[in-house]
């Protein structure tokens, strides 16, 4: 899921950015109310973790701007533990409220609690190519009923991969919604990823699933020989 962090303070945005990346998400980083309005208003975000104490515009300015044209889920995340802050962030349109200071495993359970929560209820969670199957909520990937064990970069990307699936998508495109970088077209950190991946997902079976278009990028998809 693609995550939104709105936080003047460096060091917590740097601490909750490096926490959600860890757990397989791609997050976006605003230290100020402008900027971080017009990242949520423009962007694609799944959800927003919004500060209220911000340069600029606060957070409740942002809340309510926003709340004009989006219905993108939104944690506020503040020092302000009063009842009357609390009322009025839900007035505005908040789904979820955490105080600070607060410990991570907390934070990580609202965000998926908001992220499930923000999902159809006829949704089937579980993303099937060719015998391939991958269970987002429970964070689980088998393949012809072979459970595989996946780093959280690598289910991250096989995720992308697998719910894409059919689409090139580029390295410049892989790097920027799976590690949250631009891509450097010295680096090979896709490439690296990609080949870890296959060795798991694709060496042990005989039908490989993850292909190379030359030139352009990668595609997850089931081919007749």
């Amino acid at each position: 899921m693609k995550i939104l962090v709105i936080e003047d303070e460096v060091k917590a945005a740097a601490y909750i950015r490096q926490g959600l990346a860890e757990s397989g998400h791609a997050v976006d980083v605003a230290h100020n109310g402008t900027d971080g309005l017009h990242a949520a208003a423009t962007g694609d975000h799944d959800l927003v973790i919004l500060d209220v104490q911000l340069p600029g515009i606060d957070g409740f300015a942002v809340l309510s701007a926003l709340r004009t044209s989006k219905q993108v889920p939104v944690l506020m995340l503040t020092a302000r533990g009063k009842t009357d802050d609390k009322v009025r962030g839900f007035d505005l349109g908040a789904d979820d409220y955490l105080v600070k200071p607060f410990q991570f495993p907390e934070l990580l359970a609202r965000v998926r609690a908001l992220l499930k929560r923000g999902q159809p209820a006829h949704a089937d969670p579980v993303v099937r190519v060719a015998d391939l199957e991958l269970d987002a909520v429970r964070h689980r990937a088998t393949r012809g009923g072979q459970r595989i064990d996946l780093t959280a970069k690598e289910f991250a990307l096989l995720t992308l991969l697998s719910q894409r699936s059919g689409e090139v998508l580029s390295r410049t495109q892989i790097a920027s919604l799976v590690w949250d970088i631009h891509f450097d077209s010295d680096s090979n950190v896709v490439e690296v990823a990609v080949r870890r991946l296959r060795s798991k997902i694709d060496d042990p079976f005989p039908e490989k699933l993850i292909h190379t278009v030359r030139g352009v990028g990668y595609v997850l998809e089931r081919r007749d020989e």
